[in-house]
């Protein structure tokens, strides 16, 4: 009846939004959706924030530049210099949460057909993004030290693959692996990407969120050690981990270039993200607020991983494999005997949610395989999930 652009004549919905419609049941545990603890969030320092944002209270209520707030964007480039990643104000645009910095990137430099590589398994929305944008995705797997570059180094080498317009990875605390990318496949990258010149889209919303292991720095700092790099780095970050989800504040630094027309794609988007919300940020970081508070939340999650990876290996044992991650809100891992399709129902039946791999692969699904996040439960929900999860595998299992 409608003609509607080819993107969208059969669009496939995101596969972990159609679990949502099961978290209001009574009694659900979820380790399902990329949720932040809500007890966690601090309530009282953004209240704070919030009461001395509205003293200018025009500041929030009127239109604000496209690319954000003048007192944001300071806070977030010390931010960023204190991340080891530092920025110029011309190189950051603020956006309504990393998301839409993809969806600006793609606008700008994808066209129909070119070619996007991404690691397998993927950040579902990313795929769906690719897909709706008509890009070519071209995969390379990843294993405990993340992106296997070695692996793109040979596609790229041999002519395997036509050279890409973007590489999109998750480096550090990866979804939904979990794994981050060691220091040295980095450096590896930025060198692949200066020679054959392709865009690194570093999306980092994980990166603060360590609570074991050594820190690795941001490619987009490591630029500094690779001549050229610099021009071929886009960097996301986002407030929505480790802030608020609900204020959706991200934002994307850039090469100048690329910044200046991603501002002009959001000028047809939206005009401004939220001023409300950008002074909100502002105050909170300003103050020193998520400085403070950033030790409380990876505490919480830490507890939270131990508790799950312990029952697991407690309630599973061989029936399951993972890797134990340093940081972030997920755990990736694979059945022994069962394709995760055929436990899920179960689960459900059971009152545990969790999201089957195949959701994260863009060809070659690993159908034993599933995403596990621990941020949202308490300790006591996850070892009462997992134990719901056996539960589940062995009336599948018959």
């Amino acid at each position: 009846m409608y003609a509607f652009t080819s993107s969208f004549a059969n669009p496939a919905g995101s596969p972990i939004r159609e679990l949502f419609k099961y978290l209001s049941e009574p009694g659900m545990i979820s380790f399902a959706g990329g949720y932040p603890a809500s007890e966690l969030f601090d309530v009282d320092g953004l209240a704070a924030a919030q009461a001395r944002a509205f003293s200018l209270p025009t500041r929030c209520l009127q239109y604000g530049p496209t690319d954000g707030l003048a007192e944001l964007k300071a806070q977030l480039i010390a931010l960023m210099a204190q991340r080891g990643s530092p920025c110029a104000s011309e190189e950051l645009l603020v956006t309504t949460g990393s998301q839409q910095g993809l969806d600006l990137l793609l606008r700008v430099l994808v066209a129909p057909g070119d070619v996007v590589v991404t690691e397998q398994p993927a950040y579902p929305a990313t795929l769906q993004a690719l897909r709706l944008q008509q890009a070519t995705i071209v995969t390379v797997p990843v294993d405990a030290d993340g992106l296997d570059v070695g692996h793109l180094e040979a596609l790229l080498r041999e002519g395997k693959i036509a050279t890409p317009k973007l590489l999109y990875t998750v480096p550090t605390f990866a979804n939904p692996t979990g794994a981050t990318l060691s220091r040295e496949r980095r450096l590896a990258l930025l060198k692949l990407a200066v020679e054959f010149r392709f865009v690194i889209v570093e999306d980092d919303p994980y990166g603060d969120l360590r609570f074991a292991g050594e820190a690795v720095p941001t490619m987009l700092g490591l630029t500094a050690e690779v001549p050229g790099s610099r021009d071929w780095v886009v960097h996301f970050s986002s407030l929505s981990k480790i802030v608020a989800p609900g204020l959706r504040v991200g934002w994307t630094v850039a090469p100048p270039e690329i910044a200046r027309r991603c501002v002009v794609a959001k000028q047809t988007v939206d005009l401004c993200s939220v001023p409300w919300t950008q002074a909100v940020a502002a105050e909170y970081l300003a103050e020193g607020s998520l400085t403070r508070h950033l030790p409380k939340i990876t505490e919480a999650y830490r507890l939270k991983c131990d508790a799950l990876c312990q029952a697991l290996q407690a309630k599973l044992g061989d029936a399951i494999r993972f890797h134990i991650p340093q940081g972030g809100m997920f755990v990736w891992a694979r059945l022994a005997a069962l394709k995760t399709s055929e436990l899920l129902p179960n689960a459900i039946a059971e009152k545990v949610l969790f999201v089957p791999g195949t959701a994260f692969f863009a060809e070659q699904a690993d159908e034993a395989s599933l995403r596990l996040s621990f941020a949202a439960p308490a300790v006591t929900a996850i070892e009462e999930g997992v134990t719901r999860l056996a539960r589940a595998m062995q009336v599948t299992l018959g």
